[in-house]
């Protein structure tokens, strides 16, 4: 199928539409990644989250075939900061900006606020991604001229799209989470019995301790109201206080997940003595469940631990999904059986003396990364060997 060559740019993905969008997002070899789906962006943009006025201007790509339908499209943002995006990029703005450069903005293409691996050069399944990608990055790098921009980001894509910009010329960077795979289990009761003796005594024992006068409830569909919103907002925006400063999240983009997205939302919450206390976020990927948020108001011992960790990996178990990925940081996930995944992000820096510096950090970096995640695979696994 042939395609045109121009890229339209949409300030709105509302432009772009619902059933264009879709067509692409929609492709089986996406696995349903919940975080590219139509909803999902429009949500960011309608609720204020992700627009101009918040740092994140949608600059979304589309391209058409000869007979002027929508064939592959590429969420794009033009940045005035480097908020929200969990690959960090802090050092290199610095650097650039001591040397009298401007990085900002600078294009970045990902999904707002999340940290999830996921296609970013989305194609509908009859189209070949070979013709459609270099159409789409072309657009992109076109953008970042006749705006410009300082570099673009590609932040969290595919393996295989990560690979395929860096044969572009674009820096591939490599980063670890913590995800955890499911290996045919039966129930809960199968995984512990594939961890050590140890590891099975301590987390049987944080499950006890955290749920002894708390009740946990794993809600997903009709199940969510606005009640539970609510009281998981409050949890957002304290944990946001204390440990960002500035939640990126506001109370109308929870109200419009929970009503348009709700059978893709797991929404695990605690309470005691009738009053919510805590809870955790996860969105339902056809494949992979995705941990994203969590609060609370009380402190419990190890509760943090059965709403992000065991409950996810008890769900994804009775629903036959094949991983968690339980979001960035945090080495105390491996003794919970999340190991180190490597995840990608791709870089193209227009200023070549700033793209020689990127470069080498890049190199040097995935290098580094993957040795810490061998590592840690080795020195803390909680799996029995041979499990």
């Amino acid at each position: 199928m042939s395609l045109k060559a121009a890229v339209k740019v949409s300030r709105r993905i509302a432009e772009i539409g619902r059933e264009s969008w879709e067509a692409c997002a929609t492709n089986p070899a996406y696995n349903a990644n919940p975080f590219m789906a139509f909803d999902f962006l429009d949500i960011a943009e309608e609720s204020g989250c992700a627009l101009e006025r918040a740092g994140w201007g949608p600059h979304h790509l589309s391209v058409e075939d000869e007979a002027g339908r929508v064939a592959a499209v590429m969420p794009l943002y033009l940045k005035s900061h480097s908020q929200g995006e969990y690959v960090f990029d802090h050092a290199w703005a610095d650097a650039y900006e001591r040397a009298g450069g401007r990085y900002y903005p600078k294009l970045v293409s990902a999904a707002p606020f999340t940290p999830a691996t996921g296609p970013r050069l989305l194609v509908r399944p009859d189209v070949d991604p070979l013709e459609a990608w270099p159409i789409l990055l072309g657009g992109a790098l076109a953008l970042c001229e006749r705006y410009d921009a300082s570099s673009l980001h590609v932040n969290f894509p595919t393996k295989a799209e990560g690979e395929w910009m860096a044969g572009q010329g674009l820096s591939l960077r490599q980063g670890q989470q913590y995800h955890w795979e499911n290996r045919g289990y039966a129930d809960f009761e199968g995984f512990l019995g594939a961890l050590s003796s140890g590891r099975r005594k301590t987390i049987r024992r944080e499950r006890r301790d955290a749920q002894a006068e708390v009740e946990v409830l794993a809600l997903t569909g009709a199940e969510i109201t606005e009640d539970h919103w609510d009281a998981f907002f409050g949890f957002y925006m304290d944990t946001g206080s204390r440990k960002w400063g500035r939640p990126y999240l506001n109370r109308l983009f929870f109200s419009l997940l929970g009503e348009r997205m709700a059978d893709r939302v797991l929404l695990v919450m605690a309470r005691r003595n009738g009053r919510w206390i805590a809870g955790a976020l996860n969105l339902i990927g056809g494949d992979c469940l995705y941990g994203r948020n969590w609060g609370c108001v009380e402190d419990v011992p190890f509760l943090h631990f059965e709403l992000c960790y065991y409950q996810a990996i008890e769900w994804a178990i009775d629903h036959g999904l094949a991983r968690v990925e339980a979001g960035a940081q945090g080495q105390h996930k491996i003794a919970r059986g999340y190991l180190p995944s490597p995840v990608y992000s791709a870089h193209y820096i227009a200023d070549p003396m700033l793209r020689g510096p990127v470069e080498d950090f890049v190199r040097r970096e995935r290098e580094a990364v993957g040795g810490e995640m061998e590592w840690l695979a080795e020195e803390f696994s909680p799996f029995r060997q041979g499990s």
